[in-house]
């Protein structure tokens, strides 16, 4: 069974790790702004498998560390995650939602409505761009 909730800044930490960053420290994933957040998980069972973080600042929404366990990469559990936050806020009344996507990544933005921006950069090796999607 599938669930998404809230959860708490700390619950995201693991899987932001191993996903995300699993070659630096764990701290590396936190973010100076965590506890102001929105975190959502996504459950199967009762097990967490992918999570995001939701920032709010001028009736825009960005959505941070967004990523789902390895093994379940490709089974649409993530874009259900996503798909929840979409909708989430439009019916928070954002005017926006936006992200800075991993180049790589951002076909699987497109899909979801999100443009790329002209605004790239580099973090950590790894390239960027700002995705966005007016609501």
């Amino acid at each position: 069974m599938l669930t998404i909730k809230n959860i708490e800044a700390v619950d995201t930490l693991d899987i932001r790790h191993k996903v995300m960053w699993p070659n630096k420290p764990k701290n590396y994933v936190r973010l100076a702004n965590d506890e102001n957040a929105i975190h959502f998980g996504l459950y199967l069972d009762m097990s967490l498998i992918s999570i995001v973080s939701l920032f709010s600042k001028d009736n825009e929404l960005q959505f941070r560390k967004f990523a789902t366990l390895q093994s379940y990469q490709g089974k649409g559990y993530g874009s259900k995650l996503l798909s929840y936050c979409f909708a989430y806020a439009k019916n928070e009344g954002y005017r926006k939602i936006w992200c800075n996507a991993r180049t790589d990544k951002s076909a699987f933005y497109k899909k979801f409505g999100l443009k790329e921006t002209d605004t790239t950069f580099e973090k950590g090796g790894l390239q960027y761009v700002i995705m966005e999607k007016p609501l």
